[in-house]
């Protein structure tokens, strides 16, 4: 069976598109599916994170990394998910006609939104273009306070916006942003609040696919 395409979009910089991408990649790789990453963001994030990945714990044969223009993510990611179970997309913070690809293809769009009303703008472009292109969308809370009133302002705002709000929510703590600098996925750790997090937003992402 052809492999699942996860596109990670969001028009405002810094909403944490990588860290999302690549610790749902690490924690499907914990349950022992095979995944692909596909970096179309010139920024390169992702690429440093694979390269200290690979320096730190060696080559993984499935879990493969490759770079690719906005428009040629489709062909990318097409090739890709007949080898992997599942293909990751990380794109650049902007919304026009270059995303279309990305999420044309996508069997799910993850968008990733901080407790932030400037987020919440930037997301309505993402979310009317995915709309155009059919795909199923999930928002993310990232980075959120436990205990503020903002952070389910912005949750019940973007659902009043048409789109599944994840229950599964990612909140602002260092360990991310360690793990992400060593390569690594907090699902790699043993058991903290971070990998609590991004293990029940894997599962809220499979359970899409159900």
């Amino acid at each position: 069976m052809a492999g699942r395409i996860i596109t990670i979009a969001q028009q405002k910089g810094g909403s944490g598109k990588t860290t999302i991408a690549v610790n749902l990649a690490i924690a499907l790789r914990q349950r022992g599916f095979s995944v692909a990453l596909v970096d179309t963001d010139p920024q390169g994030s992702m690429g440093r994170w694979f390269m200290e990945r690979m320096e730190r714990t060696g080559e993984d044969e499935e879990l493969e990394f490759s770079t690719s223009s906005a428009w040629g993510a489709s062909y990318e990611s097409e090739k890709l998910k007949k080898r992997f179970d599942f293909v990751l997309i990380d794109t650049p913070p902007k919304i026009d006609s270059d995303l279309r690809p990305a999420l044309r293809v996508a069997d799910l769009v993850v968008v990733p939104v901080s407790a932030s009303h400037v987020d919440l703008w930037a997301t309505e472009g993402v979310l009317d273009l995915a709309r155009r292109e059919k795909a199923d969308v999930l928002v993310v809370m990232n980075r959120t306070r436990q205990g503020t009133r903002l952070g389910a302002e912005i949750a019940g705002s973007a659902a009043d916006l048409g789109a599944a709000v994840a229950t599964a929510e990612l909140s602002n703590r260092v360990a991310f942003a360690e793990m992400l600098g060593q390569g690594l996925g907090v699902a790699e750790r043993r058991a903290s609040p971070a990998r609590t997090e991004i293990d029940a937003l894997t599962d809220e992402v499979l359970a899409r696919f159900d």
